[in-house]
């Protein structure tokens, strides 16, 4: 075999948890299987093949209506869950997925998963179709099992077609809310400028048809799917697996040329590149799950792009995810082409940002290029563990913007020397599996900072406190005010503006010192000279006076929340009191 050929296109499917992409890829496999295709639907590592055969048996008719001539040998559909899986189909500039499905519940429109999908797919520029699922649960809907849209839709009654043209329109105006122009597939135009909504059911097989159709037509039309059969492996590791027996394996997609049992291949792991040979390439056995430890491989000698393979070979324990596989014609330079990789991903400043840890490479790329889209700098990024390393460098950021002191972690695990680590340093530690979710902590925490700065701030600047100024102990009249006082009640602070106890305001105390030292606070119980500035003692001030802090009455209810014991709160009722009678007294 050599030379160039039309690969399969790798087609990935994104949705939001519970949108039916497990039964939307089970549809699929069970029409593939039901029309008895010869070689029907095989199941390869983490993907489904569905053969250009089953897409011709189930679309003929409409194949000739459009004028296509279907020279693909096969659709592979990527089926690993979550869209950290999705993130680690990538290479060097992008994504080995040729088109995405966005799977949306046409009932539930537009999820927080479904938001992070469309951000992924801009990030890594994968043109993508739009499934609209579940349209068996539109009121009044009678299915029809494994039929065309076309034909299911013809068969509803006018209300029901409505009510489906209704949804469909909510959905094209939130899409098109970010940046898309989307349009049913039977209303498209330009299919270069309008992105395609296939209605479909998972459950009843309605719409398969046309989504199988079309993503093999689109695929033909628009993509270049040549590859070099003969060519030295390219690949992109999905996910590493222990399987007894075999150890450490990786489950890889291989995009380009061809892989074969011996050869030396160059993957990215955690201390550096592994260089190794292949021993084994596994593939399951047709329609059997790779996940499912109990099935059986078969044992090839190589495989050809578009697959997927289980490759058994020494030293893949500390394989990255999303990390690319190359066959190794020339060890050193493909070592350096992975190096240049990883060093172009993972991120290291001295700029003040978050830190943030993922679990592959792949995710964090994406990742990565997410936050700083909303503006979040970040300061380092790197593949692992959440430890207290990681800490102590966003506690060395929160001394300069205590607004970035925070640690990320997607789909990783966060050490107890961490967590230990952060509480002590008073480091935020974000740790989810949905970006949207990072970003939401995220805003959420540094809102409780921001409140938590003003609570400090009024703390400082309004502390409650009632003084009494000492009788014989006056030492300068004026410019300013020097006397001594004893603190009754609260925290002195300074600058802290006073009134009398009618509600008159008598100056600011400047300055505060005991012992003739300069201090910044006098507690209950002390007594301490204190410079008044604004207020000349026999006139604003005597002797014997009691004096308030002066708290404008719009800051009483923040003032409340931030002290809550019960003396301070009894203060603080004290002086709007003073200020309210004071107040109706101006009147």
């Amino acid at each position: 075999m050599g030379g160039s050929t039309i690969r399969q296109p790798i087609i990935t499917i994104l949705a939001h948890v519970d949108h039916g992409k497990t039964t939307l890829l089970d549809s699929i496999r069970s029409t593939a299987i039901a029309k008895k295709e010869a070689g029907g639907i095989t199941q390869e590592i983490g993907a489904t093949v569905v053969p250009v055969d089953t897409v011709k048996s189930l679309c003929g008719e409409k194949l000739k209506k459009m004028g296509i001539e279907l020279t693909l040998s096969g659709l592979l559909f990527i089926d690993t869950p979550g869209h950290e899986a999705f993130t680690n189909l990538r290479k060097r500039g992008g994504s080995i997925a040729d088109l995405a499905v966005l799977l949306i519940d046409i009932n539930e429109g537009l999820q927080p998963q479904t938001l992070e999908a469309i951000e992924i797919l801009k990030t890594y520029k994968v043109p993508f179709i739009v499934a609209a699922n579940k349209i068996d649960r539109l009121f009044g809907w009678k299915p029809m099992q494994k039929a065309c849209f076309s034909d299911s839709f013809a068969g509803q009654d006018a209300e029901t077609r409505k009510r489906l043209d209704e949804k469909t329109y909510m959905l094209v105006g939130e899409l098109y809310k970010h940046g898309f122009n989307c349009e049913r597939f039977d209303r498209v135009d330009d299919f270069t400028k309008q992105i395609v909504i296939i209605p479909t059911s998972g459950k009843t097989g309605e719409g398969i048809p046309e989504l199988l159709l079309y993503i093999a037509g689109l695929c033909q039309k628009y993509l270049d799917l040549k590859t070099d059969v003969s060519g030295p492996g390219k690949g992109t590791v999905l996910e590493v697996k222990e399987v007894r027996g075999l150890g450490a394996t990786i489950d890889v997609i291989v995009y380009d040329g061809v892989v074969k049992k011996g050869d030396r291949i160059v993957v990215c792991g955690r201390r550096g590149c592994i260089t190794t040979n292949v021993r084994a390439l596994l593939q399951p056995k047709p329609l059997e799950e790779i996940r499912d430890p109990k099935k059986k491989f078969h044992a090839v000698d190589e495989v050809h792009a578009s697959c997927g393979v289980k490759i058994a070979a020494p030293g893949l324990d500390e394989a990255l995810p999303g990390s690319t596989l190359l066959v190794a014609v020339d060890e050193e330079n493909a070592k350096r082409m992975v190096e240049e990789e990883v060093e172009s991903i993972e991120v290291q400043t001295d700029q003040n940002g978050i830190v943030l840890k993922t679990d592959s490479l792949g995710s964090l790329e994406a990742v990565t290029k997410l936050l700083m889209r909303e503006g979040i700098p970040v300061r380092s990024a790197s593949v692992g563990q959440v430890t207290k390393r990681e800490v102590i460098e966003a506690a060395a950021v929160r001394e300069n913007d205590r607004y970035l002191g925070a640690v990320f972690g997607f789909n990783t695990k966060v050490l107890p020397e961490a967590e230990e680590e952060a509480g002590a340093a008073g480091v935020k530690i974000i740790s989810t599996r949905v970006v949207y979710e990072l970003i939401d902590e995220y805003g959420k925490w540094k809102e409780e900072e921001a409140r938590r700065e003003k609570d400090e701030a009024l703390r400082m600047s309004l502390s409650p406190v009632k003084l009494k100024v000492m009788p014989g102990y006056v030492f300068r009249q004026s410019n300013p005010a020097i006397c001594g006082v004893e603190v009754l009640e609260g925290t002195l602070k300074k600058p802290c503006p006073l009134i009398n106890g009618k509600g008159r305001r008598v100056g600011r105390v400047h300055g505060i010192q005991k012992d003739k030292e300069n201090v910044g606070h006098a507690d209950k119980g002390e007594q301490v000279a204190v410079s008044i500035e604004g207020a000349t003692i026999g006139r604003q001030i005597n002797e014997g006076d009691i004096l308030f802090t002066n708290i404008p009455l719009r800051e009483f209810h923040e003032l409340e929340k931030v002290y809550s014991k019960k003396e301070e709160g009894q203060l603080l009722e004290e002086i709007r009191e003073i200020k309210k009678s004071y107040k109706e007294e101006t009147r």
